[in-house]
């Protein structure tokens, strides 16, 4: 479940200013405790105070960001749990098997879609979260019989983008949606797996070993994957057989080593023979078996043809016969090889693959793999209807690292909490900005992870998520801990915020300055205070987080700024640009950072009714430059962090090596005490 780490606190009355809790529990936090608070500016906001069972968080592999653990006391309650699906619809694995979207968890490596060139492709990816809620449910039914059950909010892709299930022309409710005009892209319907039964375990083994043991000479069952062997062994194993490994030499210096397993009891041999011979009546779970047995010895999948050589003409003819029974489509072809090997070719493309693969489970994943393969298939995948079932049903959903994964055959958009959100400050949804989770115990966390025989000392990001420093923290006070525990194991952190709230801290800081590296950074987009009341209205102004760098400078610190958002159309032409930098500089930042607006799935949506409400003339602009995903094009990337290098040595700021904060001059004379605003 998406927060399985966390749980209520105990109740300890209510902090000075909170009005008592009128707003529902989200499903997901049973026993949280909610409040609200009667100051204007939290007015309509919602906070969850929970005890986290974990604080210090591993970075998913394959994410951008060039550190590995972060800290986030804060968590705002997205709006991902809108975008599931029913329990049961099988999601493509990596190894090319299937598992219910209810079964997975974070770290399970499952296919999503990337656009390489021309076409978008199948791609390993990982899963990032995954949890449940409760909606009202939605039956999406395709005329080649796939059937989805996912609450109305879900997106599909469709040969015209991504589709909602439900949606409007018109009015507030208006979005793209799904009509019986709409071809979902994808392979269609996953077949489902066989039965582990007693005659698919024969089939297997009939069309793995092709009679390579008798009763009247030794079994030895010899191949070069791991996973063929072990299957054979277990199979094996349940018949009451026991046989022992054994290494072979390969034939010839281009054949890979393996290892074998082999019997020389009579009785085994016996019983192998009985297990691996042809049945009078073969059931379909022994064709099944018999298939995937076949394909594991004799099969390839490479370029996205399927091919099993055979020579011997018992087995071909039970080989076709069986893909015949389960409707597959075939093709004999001569291998011109001297010992008549011929080749049977499956016809029909990805689609056919996939469902043999599902149908008959050969054991070698490697053979499965559809990394790479295109998603151009033209599988009859049309709308055949939408019902809504009148029920609001248990529904899943998971967040990947590609945005998107395949949900029984289709492409199926994958909800996002705002992955960007400490950049952008741009709204995914009210719910992320209204309903703040708040992990209460986070500092005596920090202090006993750290403590922890396992932990080396490793740097940890802190803001890079959701900002630390947010207006909240006026209020739970949860950084003053975390940064004590930090200094008292001189444990190297950095910091990247908006928030003014920072310099509250700052004796905290110099004191873990002196025994560890500390970085700080800020983020500053733009300068133009109209822009930042439309797009930022509840962060400090620009103007006050670069005083904040000002002062932290003063103390010694190297702060550098991350110029991010960059909007296009608003804040990217060279005025905007030369007036950001020439401010950064004067506030004595050590270095800045140009990163263009990444708009991520649900950010982007937001994003988008905002500028067509605000500034519908950029529209198109946006458009064409993020038609290919969540970044703007490289060529824009590279021409914008060009001019910001232009300006920043007009300016005179340049990137230097990166300071050692431990050893810092004296500080300044302390300035008059004044009460921070929270706003």
């Amino acid at each position: 479940m998406r927060w399985d780490n966390l749980s209520a606190p105990p109740d300890e009355g209510t902090p000075d200013g909170a009005a008592p809790a009128t707003p529902p529990l989200p499903l997901a936090l049973p026993g949280a405790v909610a409040r609200t608070f009667d100051t204007p500016g939290f007015a309509g906001m919602t906070f969850y105070e929970v005890q986290a069972k974990s604080i210090i968080n591993r970075v998913p592999g394959q994410s951008r960001v060039p550190f590995e653990w972060t800290i986030n006391p804060y968590r705002g309650c997205s709006h991902a749990c809108v975008y599931c699906l029913s329990g049961d619809t099988p999601i493509l694995m990596a190894d090319g098997r299937t598992k219910p979207i209810s079964d997975l968890t974070p770290g399970d490596r499952i296919y999503g879609t990337e656009r390489r060139g021309a076409y978008r492709r199948y791609v390993v990816t990982t899963v990032l979260d995954a949890w449940s809620t409760v909606k009202r449910a939605y039956r999406v039914t395709l005329v080649d019989g796939t059937t989805l059950v996912a609450s109305g909010d879900h997106r599909f892709l469709t040969e015209r983008g991504w589709k909602h299930v439900t949606g409007a022309m018109g009015g507030p409710g208006k979005r793209p949606y799904l009509t019986t005009s709409n071809r979902l892209i994808g392979t269609g319907r996953f077949a489902s797996a066989p039965k582990d039964s007693a005659d698919y375990r024969r089939g297997w083994l009939r069309g793995t070993v092709r009679g390579d043991g008798g009763p009247d000479r030794p079994f030895r069952l010899a191949v070069t994957d791991h996973e063929a062997l072990g299957r054979a062994a277990r199979f094996l194993a349940d018949a009451g057989i026991d046989p022992h490994p054994a290494r072979f030499v390969p034939v010839t210096t281009a054949r890979r080593a393996g290892t074998a397993i082999r019997t020389a009891r009579q009785r085994d041999v016996e019983t192998i023979a009985e297990l691996v011979g042809w049945p009078e009546a073969p059931t379909d779970d022994w064709r099944l078996g018999f298939l995937a047995g076949v394909f594991d010895a004799e099969g390839s999948c490479h370029r996205g043809v399927f091919r099993i050589g055979l020579r011997d003409d018992a087995t071909l003819d039970r080989v076709t016969d069986a893909l015949d029974r389960f409707g597959f489509r075939w093709v004999l072809e001569d291998a011109g090889h001297p010992k008549r090997v011929r080749q049977v070719r499956l016809t029909g493309g990805l689609p056919t693959r996939l469902r043999f693969f599902h149908l008959t489970d050969p054991a070698i994943t490697g053979k499965r793999s559809i990394e790479g393969a295109a998603l151009k298939c033209q599988a009859e995948l049309r709308v055949a209807t939408i019902e809504d079932l009148g029920l609001e049903l248990p529904l899943w959903d998971i967040t990947t690292g590609t945005g998107d994964f395949i949900a029984n055959g289709v492409v199926s958009h994958n909800c996002f909490a705002r992955n960007s959100h400490t950049y952008l400050d741009l709204d995914a949804g009210a719910d992320f900005d209204r309903r703040v989770i708040v992990k209460v115990n986070a500092g005596e966390l920090v202090r006993r992870e750290l403590a922890a025989p396992r932990w080396r000392g490793a740097h940890v990001a802190m803001g890079t998520n959701v900002d630390c420093y947010q207006r909240a923290e006026g209020r739970y006070r949860l950084m003053p801990p975390i940064l004590e525990a930090l200094r008292d194991f001189a444990n190297p952190f950095s910091i990247l915020t908006k928030g003014t709230l920072l310099l509250r801290d700052l004796p905290l800081l110099r004191q873990a300055a002196e025994v560890t590296r500390v970085g700080l950074s800020y983020s500053v987009g733009f300068v133009d205070e109209a822009l930042w009341r439309a797009v930022e209205p509840g962060t400090p102004s620009p103007r006050r987080r670069l005083e904040a760098v000002r002062q932290l400078t003063d103390a010694g610190f190297q702060v550098g700024v991350l110029m991010a958002p960059i909007l296009p159309g608003l804040s990217d032409d060279d005025e905007s640009i030369d007036a950001t930098v020439a401010a950064i500089a004067a506030a004595g930042a050590t270095s800045v950072t140009p990163l263009a607006l990444h708009l991520r799935p649900g950010a982007r949506e937001w994003y988008a009714h905002w500028l067509a409400r605000e500034f519908p003339h950029l529209v198109p602009r946006y458009r064409q430059l993020y038609r290919a995903g969540s970044y703007a094009p490289q060529a824009y990337q590279r021409e914008l962090t060009a001019r910001v290098r232009i300006a920043a040595r007009r300016h005179g700021l340049h990137r230097g090596e990166a300071g050692d904060n431990r050893r810092l001059p004296e500080p300044p004379p302390p300035p008059v005490a004044e009460q921070l605003s929270l706003l």
